[in-house]
């Protein structure tokens, strides 16, 4: 498996969003430097619903620290919107992530256990903040739905790198 390392380069990949349009994942817009990206199993997962939810709630407070959020998934488009519609989600929200993009990313992948699931390889739950530089301030992957970053601890994590200048951490290789 392909990993991440913090303080790497993220990769930028082009993704196409509900509503139309593209979006890069590892390139802010919008008037924000930073961005978060918040990869989620897909609408088959009522805890990616909770957990896309809360975000949605918090959304401006991250934007106020000048951080764009986007979210994204192995979903197509149909199953996306519906995930939109459900939450009422206005975030940027990406979907049709194959499973070479979530190899790049240093996802683990999970096949459908059966068709209540999904009906494709589907990515488990990674969150990457990504700094003005481009680089991978934040890591977190799981290889599973129940482990994810606080999402209050995260923005408070952001808002104080981001006012004492904090250097990205766990850059140190293994001996």
């Amino acid at each position: 498996m392909n990993t991440l390392d913090a303080g790497m380069p993220f990769p930028q990949i082009q993704m196409n969003t509900v509503g139309g349009g593209t979006r890069t994942l590892g390139k802010a817009h919008n008037g924000h430097d930073w961005q978060l990206v918040v990869v989620y199993r897909g609408l088959h997962c009522p805890i990616c619903k909770r957990y896309l939810s809360q975000l949605q709630e918090m959304a401006s407070a991250f934007y106020d620290q000048k951080v764009e959020v986007i979210v994204v998934s192995a979903d197509p488009l149909e199953k996306a919107q519906k995930m939109v519609e459900e939450q009422a989600l206005e975030l940027p929200v990406a979907y049709d992530l194959s499973p070479e993009q979530m190899a790049q990313l240093g996802l683990y992948i999970s096949d459908p256990r059966g068709p209540q699931e999904t009906d494709r390889p589907f990515a488990e739950p990674g969150t990457f903040v990504v700094n003005g530089d481009g680089n991978l301030q934040i890591v977190d992957v799981s290889n599973a739905p129940f482990a994810r970053p606080d999402l209050d601890a995260l923005l408070r994590g952001i808002t104080f790198v981001r006012e004492k200048d904090y250097p990205v951490r766990g850059t140190r290789a293994h001996p």
